[in-house]
């Protein structure tokens, strides 16, 4: 069957359409007009086909011929994509600077992979072995850090009939299998693979292991499970970024993903910039050496946001069906949201609320659903996660915002970012009060078993006294805390010590950047005790003021800076002066 060629009939912004289009597939990729610019088909009536265009329409006139490709949207999945920064539709935006300078040139097709670099293959399978879809016939290495398992493509199976060592393209052919039947089948290194299909797994695993992130307010109060969705929405300047930073430096994930979908550009640019310089503080290797970028900012083209996160996960999953926990951070998908307002509207679809399509709750939760822990395919069960952690943006801070709102209903984390505590410098600025995990009672006996089996009673007791703060804040604002009995005045004490000492964390502190847990439940073994044995004292006669003139108040707050190697010693000494002090 021969090329199908339409053509243009109609141009509204990133929409065009075409007729002439029978027997062209939805989502199929299309190349329009004369320079060629890349699009998918979204919807198909009769021989006409609307296609969502990756790249600027200015200028395309109608006549001008719309070819199909007879390929959906894919990318290409192999060693090189770490390290790299793509835009939306995975074009590696090194390469095209290399190639036409600064700016993107309209139509330009620069491989996302380089086909001209070879990389030392070593085989792990012998000939006249069996192997299955998911198989991992060979190692590359492909950064410092990250060693590329080379796999058989799902849906392959048979005996090694051939397998060579040595150096080679990544479109070369490295293996031949044969099937049952007689059918050959020749492996290159790389794969290519639609992004709107899930990779396939043989099994999801329930969600009971932490992925730890170092931070205090996650891991200890709101925390989130490996192969876990998480959203952080949070108003301009609430610190989203900054918080999707630390979660990509310190998060226990092996390979990160971010996609920059739809932000500006200098917020976009400072990522770019300041990335490549951030140090692995696992490896103390730049953390791109298991890092792949895609930036798709607001001022690129629209459909392109579109896609961009599909790119970034599909790459995720990748990773994750070699062994490798892996973590998409998305910022952020309100930006993603709008785009496919935009083209909704092009389609002149009805409108949902707040005129985003009937569709959003769905495509949103088709994205969050592709996180998981899973089985592997393959013959060794490999066990691995893909997590997402998705910023949102809601316009004014506007929680009930349709996007928000659909987040909340698929994923299970919910870390609210608050403009008022983020005025008050204190970040990161999760609200403790708004915020939840539903993960919480899953992973419970990970932390109970792992860390310490006091973990789970110790953060329902820090929530209360937190809890209970807010509520005294309501009498203190009207009658000023004297008025309040000595006992509650305590009670808010411990809370600022929380708020202050526990909760807030500095991101650029080069020791309080990462908390492990084993030492956030010592930090809130020493707070929690403070307000057990203040509490008693006082039952036994010891004044309010007294309280406050305990020489360990002023040793408290300074723990959080003390390196992990020596804190175990003033652990000790902080508890010894708290049971001295206040018998």
């Amino acid at each position: 069957m021969g090329v199908k060629m339409g053509k243009i009939i109609r141009i509204a912004g990133p929409l065009v359409e075409a007729n002439g289009m029978r027997g062209n597939q939805m989502y199929e990729l299309v190349r329009i007009g004369d320079e060629r610019l890349l699009g998918e088909i979204i919807r198909l009536r009769g021989d006409v086909a609307s296609v969502q265009v990756y790249e600027e329409t200015t200028g395309l006139m109608p006549g001008e011929p719309v070819e199909g490709t007879g390929k959906p949207l894919s990318v290409e999945l192999g060693p090189g994509i770490l390290k790299s920064i793509y835009d939306g539709v995975q074009r590696p935006l090194e390469l095209i600077k290399d190639k036409a300078g600064t700016y993107i040139t309209r139509g330009i097709s620069v491989p996302p992979i380089d086909k001209n670099r070879t990389w030392k293959f070593v085989p792990t399978v012998k000939e006249g072995i069996k192997v299955t879809g998911g198989d991992i016939i060979g190692t590359i290495k492909e950064t410092e850090v990250i060693e590329h398992r080379v796999m058989v493509p799902p849906g392959v199976e048979g005996r090694v009939e051939a397998i060579k060592e040595g150096s080679f393209k990544v479109e070369d052919i490295v293996c031949t299998l044969e099937d049952s039947k007689g059918k050959a089948y020749k492996l290159p290194i790389m794969q290519v693979w639609p992004v709107r299909k899930p990779r396939p797994y043989k099994k999801k695993l329930s969600p009971n292991i932490p992925l730890l992130t170092g931070q205090r307010v996650f891991d200890t109060f709101f925390p989130i499970a490996k192969g876990g969705a998480a959203a952080i929405p949070g108003p301009f300047g609430a610190g989203k970024t900054v918080s999707q930073h630390q979660l990509a430096k310190w998060c226990d994930a092996k390979v990160i993903i971010y996609v920059g979908c739809g932000e500006r550009g200098n917020e976009m640019t400072e990522v770019l910039e300041e990335f490549p310089h951030l140090i692995d503080p696992h490896t103390n290797l730049p953390l791109m050496e298991r890092t792949s970028m895609i930036a798709n900012t607001s001022n690129m083209p629209v459909a392109a946001r579109e896609a961009s996160v599909y790119t970034g996960i599909t790459m995720a999953e990748y990773y994750r069906d070699m062994g490798y926990d892996t973590a998409l951070m998305a910022d952020s998908t309100s930006r993603w949201a709008e785009s496919m307002r935009e083209i909704s509207g092009r389609l002149e679809e009805m409108p949902g609320e707040e005129g985003y399509p009937a569709y959003l709750a769905s495509r949103l939760a088709e994205f969050y659903e592709r996180a998981g822990r899973v089985v592997t395919l393959g013959a060794e069960d490999r066990m691995a996660s893909t997590s997402i952690i998705g910023a949102v943006s809601p316009p004014g801070g506007d929680f009930s915002e349709p996007v928000t709102q659909n987040t909340l209903r698929v994923t299970r984390v919910f870390w609210a970012l608050d403009a008022s505590l983020a005025d008050r410098r204190h970040f990161p600025s999760i609200n403790w009060l708004t915020s939840y995990s539903l993960y919480t009672d899953q992973l419970s006996d990970w932390f109970k078993t792992k860390i310490n089996e006091n973990w789970m009673n110790y953060r329902t007791s820090a929530m209360g006294i937190l809890q209970k703060e807010s509520e005294l804040q309501e009498i203190v604002q009207l009658v000023g805390p004297d008025a309040l009995p000595e006992k509650e005045r305590v009670i808010l004490e411990v809370a600022k010590m929380l708020r202050e000492d526990f909760l807030q964390q500095n991101a650029f502190h080069e020791v309080d950047s990462y908390c492990s847990p084993k030492k956030q439940y010592m930090m809130m073994d020493v707070i929690i005790r403070f307000h057990d044995n203040a509490l008693r004292a006082m039952d036994k006669g010891m004044l309010y003021e007294d309280i406050l003139k305990v020489a360990v108040l002023d040793d408290i707050p300074k723990m959080k800076y003390v390196d992990e190697k020596t804190f175990d010693k003033e652990y000790q000494n902080l508890i010894k002066k708290i049971d001295e002090e206040l018998r």
